[in-house]
């Protein structure tokens, strides 16, 4: 791509670089041998532009691809594609960008449409789950989620539950396998709310309400219980003064303002919410939440320090900035929310630099005891260079190492079939050589994943770096 050589944007070239064929090939390449018991698709979501940016480039602006494996009988067959969001669609038939972007000038797109309060393209690039037959995709800001088919990765259209669903929903819907319920939540950078939903087994928002905030909030992900959901309040926002007067989009870290963390009933009005304060962070992604006794614990990554790019010198280009707003130099932390004290207490599980972190899906709500979380490499650019397991009953950690060069993605758990341990099963990544450009799926034994991997399955093109991925077990596909 030229203009990625004239700008020398890290993000558009090398592991990041664009792909602009749509393929599907079985048959795959075998090193090792894929365990005859998985049996399902892994899907990963991520940025992908189409068309040369407008202005300067953020990793973040990409449009949505799903690379995915389709796993049965020891085969694989990979497959991408675009997901067709009507923003894509609109600047498809243009034939070029129609959008500047997250570091561009908000002004060039005061005639486009707005989402959830700024004038910036849906792009539904940032992560995928899988609930009642559906692979939902949807964007970081809170947007429309795709339905996409989990076979064919064909965009079906903007879910609206049945016309039940009367909001945005948050990339990061949390899917109560036990339950079949998906929870979800919703802002708008220009109120002062939360909203939260709950879709049931039929496919149908059974419930909805909404929680008041001290003003616009820009929560990431969203934690559950059995019986609760934990919303965030924390203390990066969006000034929208500031944001008016500069031109673009600016977050600022308040660190004068605690972390609020609000806990309500699965079906609870947002008048019962109970709100707990800590220390001022920000939190990208969540683990896992479960209920102990008077208590609801919740695992996840924190970032104490989520803007450093406003410590940078004052001659500090473009590409600096973007570099320190993707230093994500966050750590595994533990909460726990008395609900009969109101007390809360908080306390780091690990110091490594850590997070995309996932868990055994069918665990999610109630208690569990692993993590596998990826590991940054700290370079300028956000890398992962390895899988770290957690076991956090024993505080300790092992780590797969992807190797030189070679950086994976986030990593879903595949259960084993009759599993008798919570990580008796597989990992599973995409992991993409810089040096070649050549990219491949391995398969871990999650109970050694410091061994070497029980197959390395050799892909067709290069699968860009990217976000947020999950897997499909076969039982739940095809029911």
């Amino acid at each position: 791509m030229n203009y990625a050589l004239e700008s020398a944007n890290p993000y558009l070239l090398g592991p990041y670089a664009p792909v602009f064929k749509e393929i599907v090939t079985t048959d795959l390449k075998v090193i090792g041998e894929i365990p005859k018991d998985i049996h399902g698709v892994y899907v990963r979501n991520g940025p992908n532009p189409k068309f040369e940016p407008k202005g300067h480039y953020h990793w973040f602006d990409g449009d949505a691809m799903l690379h995915a494996v389709q796993f049965e009988d020891g085969k694989a067959t990979y497959r991408n594609r675009w997901i067709r969001t009507k923003n894509f669609i609109e600047e498809e038939q243009a034939g070029e960008s129609l959008w500047q972007g997250l570091m561009g000038r908000l002004s060039a797109n005061m005639d486009r449409p707005w989402n959830r309060g700024v004038p910036l393209k849906d792009t539904a690039n940032t992560a995928v789950a899988f609930h009642n037959g559906k692979l939902l995709a949807g964007w970081y800001m809170c947007g429309d989620l795709y339905a996409i088919d989990p076979i064919t990765l064909d965009t079906k259209g903007v879910e609206t539950f049945h016309d039940t669903l009367d909001a945005k929903v948050m990339a990061h819907v949390k899917v109560d396998e036990q339950a079949n319920e998906m929870m979800f939540f919703d802002y708008e950078l220009t109120a002062s709310y939360l909203a939260y939903g709950v879709v049931n087994g039929t496919g149908k928002v059974k419930h909805f309400t909404k929680v008041k905030t001290p003003g616009p909030r820009i929560p990431h992900d969203m934690a559950i219980t059995e019986n609760y959901s934990v919303l965030m309040d924390l203390p990066l926002i969006y000034d929208l003064e500031l944001m008016a007067k500069r031109g673009r989009a600016v977050p600022v870290f308040r660190k004068d303002l605690p972390s609020r963390f609000g806990i309500l009933p699965r079906y609870g009005d947002g008048s019962e919410v109970r709100w707990f304060e800590a220390k001022p962070c920000y939190i990208y992604h969540t683990i896992n939440a479960w209920e102990e006794g008077d208590e609801i614990i919740m695992d996840c990554c924190i970032n104490p320090e989520p803007t450093p790019q406003q410590k940078l010198k004052p001659n500090a280009t473009k590409m600096d900035k973007l570099n320190a707003y993707l230093r994500l130099e966050a750590f595994l932390y533990r909460y726990h929310f008395n609900l009969k004290t109101g007390e809360t207490k908080e306390y780091p599980l690990d110091d490594r630099k850590t997070e995309f972190p996932m868990m055994n899906s069918r665990f999610l709500g109630r208690k569990s005891q692993y993590a596998y979380n990826q590991h940054f490499d700290l370079s300028e650019k956000l890398r992962f260079d390895g899988l770290v397991k957690y076991d956090t009953e024993k505080q300790s950690a092992e780590t797969y190492w992807y190797g030189e060069g070679r950086f994976g993605s986030e990593a879903p758990f595949i259960p084993k079939k009759n599993a008798i341990a919570e990580d008796d099963g597989y990992l599973v990544s995409f992991v993409t050589d810089e040096r070649d450009g050549q990219s491949e799926v391995v398969i871990l034994d999650a109970q050694n994943i410091a061994g070497k991997p029980l197959a390395r399955i050799v892909l067709p093109q290069r699968v860009p770096l990217g976000f947020h991925a999950c897997w499909v077990d076969g039982d739940r596909l095809f029911k």
